[in-house]
């Protein structure tokens, strides 16, 4: 390995922090997103801990070459092929030593669903802001355990509010779910899922008023807010047309 490349490290909290590090040296808009980002913002004793096996950023459009220049210098190796085909909107790198993968979005994050993430990209440090974080997650159409207890541990540990200073922003979640009905489908779905299913998860009465009492406060607002003229014709579609995309497994 050349002198002037490093090694990522074992723990993965401690190589994320050093990843954005690195980028805020080099003056690259590079922030964390999926559910090791929400583990950064939950205090230590997260609600539901689990292990983490990789790691997700999201950058601007037009960030791919320096992106990828600063990750070979933190000693992860590009997929050449896939990044040569899709730079333009994702980036994969391996830590071979680590056996880890790095997914960098580029200027959007999409899944099952489109988030305009680029225009949100600074609002917080380190991470995508905390209404953006919990998005990435409800905008999953077959929610998994580990989703699920993402998404769980961040209405837990976060109150709802109208900004992105320590709350998460119901209001951006109401707005974007506003816009597009496919998207307020998935959303209000797994809210509904998540809802019903947090009694497997042994947690104190206390803890679970605090989230359901917050998944409630949630739906309201996303029912509240006016709807767009595009998202009432597709509503009139409803269910009939797949609403959602499935992504392919990448690796």
């Amino acid at each position: 390995m050349n002198a002037d490349v490093s090694a990522p490290l074992a723990d993965i909290v401690a190589e994320a922090r050093r990843v954005l590090a690195a980028a805020v040296e080099r003056d690259l808009p590079l922030r964390l997103i999926g559910g090791l980002a929400i583990a950064l913002t939950t205090p230590e004793h997260r609600l539901l801990p689990r292990e983490y096996k990789d790691i997700d950023f999201v950058t601007r459009r037009g960030k791919s070459p320096d992106v990828g220049e600063l990750l070979a210098t933190l000693g992860y190796v590009g997929n050449e092929r896939f990044n040569l085909l899709n730079g333009q909107r994702r980036l994969l790198f391996l830590d071979t030593g680590n056996g880890r993968q790095v997914d960098v979005f580029v200027g959007s994050f999409q899944m099952c669903h489109q988030l305009p993430v680029q225009e949100r990209l600074l609002v917080a440090p380190d991470t995508l802001p905390l209404a953006d974080l919990l998005l990435t997650k409800l905008q999953i159409f077959t929610l998994n355990e580990k989703d699920q207890r993402d998404a769980l541990t961040l209405l837990f540990h976060h109150p709802l509010g109208d900004g992105d200073d320590r709350e998460t922003n119901a209001a951006w979640v109401a707005e974007l779910c506003a816009r597009d009905w496919g998207l307020w489908r998935t959303c209000t779905m797994n809210l509904e899922r998540i809802r019903s299913g947090i009694g497997r998860y042994e947690l104190t009465p206390e803890q679970e008023a605090v989230i359901v009492g917050r998944i409630d406060e949630l739906r309201r607002r996303i029912d509240a807010a006016p709807k767009s003229a595009k998202w009432k014709l597709r509503a009139r579609v409803g269910e009939r047309v797949r609403w959602y995309d499935e992504p392919e497994e990448v690796g």
